[in-house]
């Protein structure tokens, strides 16, 4: 089924109780997130880890988010995970799929990014975060990368959703959105997340927040928001598109960036959730290709759903 497919069809389903959450004294609440820095592909992925972390200290959200495809637990990558520590504010992983290449375990990755759990939750200024590992593993046979939310992590968070009353925003490297791009059982997800939200009475899970497609997307299904969070670094391509848009030093190092486009500058974002005006607001970036872009290229993009744009558009979410 292709994605666009998927989405329409899934939109298809209503659900009439939606009615909005009870404020009660939630708080306003700025979050910094990053996306997809690959480390291990991008020749400046260093500055621009520094780039959006010295943004956060003049800025000072409540917290930021690396949402996965960060760096390999190897020792060349200490220094990368230093940045990242060197933060002042709080800060949280997600897991991406990049981030056990090598050959590397989830315990060695969160090991080397000192986490203790893959998914987990907390309470903020009168909301609730949840934040999930897609790369359990799927049943066998299958081929490629794990992309799933197995059994246990599914009932487990079932169960954080149900014991909460706060309004819940999810944030995932894979998204929740799409099977065809995202976790594999993205429709069993949905259904706990629907029906969370309908014995609930109001819409407890507003909103879902990924990475992982290195796309700018937002889209509704079923009275719940789905993010996704452009890279900070490139969009992957393919070799049919492969050059060399920079030295051949770098080209040497990162062979892999023949086959993307990268940005010129860092993507990264600030989202704001104000209760007093029930929006959910994320701020606009917007940078250049380097070398040409898509279309120069000749690359026909004809799926709607995942635009090959170097930018965060300024979304906003009414809660």
């Amino acid at each position: 089924m292709q994605r666009r497919s998927f989405l329409k069809n899934t939109a298809a389903i209503s659900i009439p109780f939606l009615v909005g959450f009870p404020l009660g004294k939630a708080q306003k609440i700025r979050i910094g997130l990053i996306a997809d820095i690959h480390k291990d592909a991008m020749y400046d992925a260093d500055e621009r880890l520094e780039t959006f972390l010295n943004t956060a200290k003049k800025r000072k959200p409540d917290f930021v988010i690396q949402m996965g495809d960060f760096c390999q637990p190897i020792p060349a990558n200490q220094g990368f995970i230093d940045i990242w520590n060197a933060y002042p504010g709080a800060k949280y992983h997600l897991l991406g799929n990049h981030d056990m290449d090598g050959g590397a375990t989830r315990e060695q990755t969160r090991a080397f990014y000192g986490i203790q759990q893959s998914y987990y939750s907390f309470d903020l200024k009168g909301f609730h975060f949840v934040f999930l590992d897609g790369n359990d593993p799927n049943p066998k046979p299958w081929a490629g990368y794990n992309r799933l939310l197995g059994p246990e992590q599914l009932s487990w968070l079932q169960a954080d959703l149900e014991q909460t009353k706060l309004p819940t925003l999810i944030f995932s490297h894979q998204t929740l959105e799409d099977p065809l791009y995202g976790v594999y059982n993205a429709k069993e997800v949905q259904h706990v997340l629907e029906t969370t939200n309908e014995q609930a009475g109001f819409t407890k899970v507003i909103a879902c927040l990924s990475g992982h497609n290195h796309t700018n997307y937002l889209t509704q299904i079923n009275g719940i928001h789905y993010c996704q969070i452009n890279s900070a670094s490139y969009r992957w391509v393919g070799e049919k598109y492969q050059r060399v848009r920079l030295s051949e030093a770098i080209d040497k190092q990162y062979p892999v960036l023949r086959n993307t486009i990268p940005y010129k500058d860092p993507l990264f974002t600030f989202l704001e959730i104000d209760p007093k005006r029930g929006l959910i607001h994320l701020e606009e970036k917007v940078t250049e290709f380097i070398g040409p872009g898509p279309a120069e290229m000749g690359i026909v993009q004809t799926n709607a759903n995942d635009p090959i744009e170097c930018k965060i558009s300024g979304f906003e979410i009414n809660i």
